[in-house]
C-alpha cells in the first residue's frame, strides 16, 4: 500500500481524525466481506479498491486535474453522467454511508435528518474524506428537502451547482428535465472550457451505457436459480462504480460477469442450497454500508437483487444511441434518466411495478423494504410497497435502521425469523 499522507495534508484534512476511519475500515471490511468463503476471484479489484479506497482513485483525481480536468462530486442518480464526461470532465460519487461521519453533520443539521445526508455534509466539514476535497464542484438536486438544506450549507464552502427535478413524469415534465439538461450543459461547459459536440455526447452516451450493460451483465447472473455472488460482493461493486473510471468499471463488470456465468453452468454457489432468496428493496446503501446485508447473510438469506440507487435504480435503461443532434440527444438523455423511479416522484406506481417485475425475474422467496431513518418519502411509500407485495403472494418485512450498529441484534433476530417464516 502506496504512502499517500503527503496527498491528504495537501488536501487539508485532518489527519489525525482520518486514521481513525482509516483503521477502523480495514476491521469492518476484514469481518463483512474477506470472512466470506468461495467468492469470486474477480472480486479481488473491489479488495483492492477499497484496501486504498482514500488512495488509488483520489490520486488518479488529482492527476486528471493537474491535466486540465474538472471533477464533479455528485449525490444522486439523476445526475447525468454523459453531460459531465462530454466536456471531458469527471465524476464521482459523494453520498457518505459511514456512521463516522454523522456527528460532524449533526453539528449544522437537525438530528432528524436521514443519515446518509448527515455523513454526507459531515465527510465535508470533517475533512476526512479526500474525494469531498478533491470536487472541483458539487452537483446537488432537489429530490427531497433534506438536501435542499444541506446543499446551502455545503455551498457556503464550495462551489454547488443545483439541478430541480421535476415531481411528476408528465410530459410537460419530461420537457422540463431535458431544458434543466441542457442548462446543466451550458455550466459543464463554461466551468471546463470545453465544448460540448454531437459527437462527443455520443461517444459519451456509449462509454456509460456500457458500463450499465456490464453492471446489469453480473446482476442477470443473480438470476440463475444458483447463487454465484454474494449480496455483499454484488452491492461492493455497485458502490464503487459511482467512483471509479467508467471504462475501467465496465471492464471489469465484465470480467466478473464471465466468472459469474461460467458459475452458473458448473453450478457453483456461494450459498448452500434452499438457501432464501431476497430482495433488498428502498433508501439507497453508500460505501461503506454493508450492514444489513450482512445480517442477512449471516442468518440464512442470501441477498440476490437491489431494487434501490446502489441497485437496480442505478444501472437500469440505456440512453438512445441514435440520435444525433445535441437537443435529440438530450432528449434522450432525459427520457432514460426520468425513467428512474423514486420514492420523490407523484404518483409512485412505477417503482411499484419494478418491485414486484424484480421480484419475479430474480425468483425471490422474499422482499426487505429497508428505510434510512428519517427518509419521510421511502417510509411513506412503504405502506404501498407492502400492500402491492401481499397483495401478489410475495412476503415482505420492512425495517428502519440508520447506520450505527445499536440496533443491529433487534435487525438480526427479526430478519432471521422472517427468513425462518419463508419455510
Amino acid at each position: 500500500m502506496a504512502d499517500y499522507r503527503q496527498m491528504w495534508n495537501d488536501l487539508g484534512m485532518d489527519l489525525e481524525s482520518h486514521d481513525v476511519l482509516c483503521n477502523v475500515l480495514p476491521v469492518a471490511f476484514g469481518d463483512v466481506y474477506l470472512s466470506q468463503e468461495n467468492r469470486p476471484a474477480a472480486m479481488d479489484f473491489w479488495d483492492m479498491v477499497v484496501a486504498d479506497v482514500h488512495g488509488i482513485r483520489p490520486a488518479e483525481l488529482i492527476e486528471a486535474q493537474k491535466n486540465g480536468q474538472k471533477v464533479f462530486g455528485t449525490f444522486c442518480v439523476y445526475v447525468p453522467d454523459e453531460v459531465v464526461i462530454a466536456a471531458n470532465g469527471i465524476v464521482t460519487g459523494l453520498c457518505g454511508g459511514s456512521d463516522f461521519w454523522v456527528p460532524a453533520g449533526e453539528a449544522v443539521l437537525p438530528k432528524g435528518t436521514c443519515p446518509l445526508i448527515k455523513a454526507s455534509v459531515g465527510a465535508r466539514l470533517s475533512k476526512t474524506c479526500p474525494f469531498f476535497r478533491i470536487a472541483d464542484m458539487y452537483i446537488g438536486e432537489t429530490t427531497c428537502d433534506g438536501k435542499k438544506k444541506a446543499w446551502e450549507i455545503l455551498g457556503k464552502d464550495v462551489p454547488m451547482y443545483i439541478m430541480d427535478m421535476p415531481q411528476m413524469k408528465r410530459e410537460k415534465d419530461i420537457v422540463k428535465w431535458t431544458e434543466e439538461i441542457k442548462d446543466f450543459s451550458k455550466m459543464i461547459q463554461e466551468f471546463t472550457g470545453n465544448e460540448i459536440t454531437p459527437e462527443k455526447l455520443a461517444e459519451a452516451i456509449k462509454t456509460i451505457n456500457a458500463k450499465r450493460a456490464a453492471m446489469e451483465r453480473v446482476y442477470n447472473a443473480r438470476k440463475d436459480k444458483n447463487i454465484p455472488i454474494s449480496g455483499k460482493d454484488a452491492l461492493l461493486m455497485t458502490q464503487i462504480a459511482f467512483f471509479d473510471d467508467p471504462v475501467r468499471c465496465a471492464q471489469m463488470c465484465n470480467r466478473l460477469a464471465d466468472e459469474l456465468e461460467e458459475r452458473n453452468k458448473n453450478g457453483i454457489s456461494v450459498f448452500p442450497a434452499g438457501t432464501k432468496r431476497i430482495m433488498v428493496s428502498g433508501t439507497p446503501m453508500a460505501i461503506p454500508n454493508w450492514k444489513l446485508h450482512h445480517i442477512i447473510e449471516t442468518v440464512g438469506g442470501a441477498v440476490v437483487c437491489e431494487e434501490t440507487c446502489t441497485g437496480t435504480r442505478y444501472f437500469e435503461g440505456q440512453v438512445d444511441e441514435t440520435k444525433t443532434t445535441l437537443d435529440e440527444q438530450y432528449r434522450a438523455i432525459a427520457e432514460r434518466y426520468m425513467g428512474i423511479n423514486c420514492a420523490c416522484f407523484t404518483p409512485n406506481t412505477g417503482r411499484i411495478d419494478d418491485i414486484i417485475r424484480l421480484a419475479k425475474e430474480y425468483q425471490v422467496d422474499g422482499v426487505i423494504d429497508v428505510n434510512l431513518k428519517f427518509c419521510c418519502l421511502y417510509d411513506t411509500e412503504g405502506y404501498t410497497v407492502e400492500e402491492a407485495l401481499k397483495k401478489e403472494g410475495i412476503p415482505v418485512l420492512g425495517i428502519e435502521t440508520d447506520y450505527s450498529d445499536a440496533d443491529a441484534e433487534q435487525l438480526r433476530t427479526r430478519i432471521e425469523a422472517f427468513i425462518e417464516m419463508l419455510g
